[in-house]
């Protein structure tokens, strides 16, 4: 169904298309425990922001499609330890396995940019500790994923690079 949208619908998914596969990239030949290896003094490593890019997309998909009700309460201390152990590989956590989950989670993306009906209908986006209360359209909250996917590309090219020398973005 996405391969038939023209206009505005199908610059937001080949825009976030294209993000998606410079953070894909950023893993290719990487075995699982380079995945999971930290290269510089920030805990991020590149199956840890892979798991984080998708988890974000998929959150912000569900508010899309159920509002607020689907924001987690990030006063939680439990919310915040499970939002930080989303940025790291766990036992068990695999290259494939985390790729596969990405790709569940885009390919649903993909079909509601195509299919939702307006674009412009929206909720409310309960505060956080770093933002306040504010309205978000379905467009905005589209914007926000293609640059929250696009800002970790560049976290996940550093990483790759520091890991073997591979750029991955050019």
């Amino acid at each position: 169904m996405t391969e038939n949208l023209t206009g505005e619908r199908a610059d937001l998914l080949e825009n976030l298309r294209t993000r998606r596969e410079f953070l894909r990239g950023t893993v290719r030949g990487v075995s699982d425990e380079d995945a999971a290896r930290r290269t510089t003094v920030s805990e991020l490593c590149l199956g840890g922001l892979i798991k984080h890019v998708a988890s974000t997309e998929k959150g912000w998909v569900d508010f899309i499609v159920d509002g607020p009700s689907t924001t987690p309460d990030y006063s939680d201390p439990k919310v915040q330890e499970e939002y930080a152990k989303g940025f790291r590989m766990q036992p068990g956590e695999t290259v494939e396995g985390i790729l596969a989950e990405y790709e569940k989670v885009a390919a649903r993306t993909d079909e509601l940019v195509a299919t939702l009906p307006d674009l412009n209908a929206g909720h409310t986006v309960p505060a956080a500790p770093w933002k306040a209360e504010h309205f978000w359209t379905a467009r905005a909250t589209l914007l926000h994923i293609i640059t929250e996917t696009a800002h970790h590309c560049g976290h996940a090219d550093i990483i790759r690079e520091a890991l073997d020398g591979a750029k991955t973005m050019g």
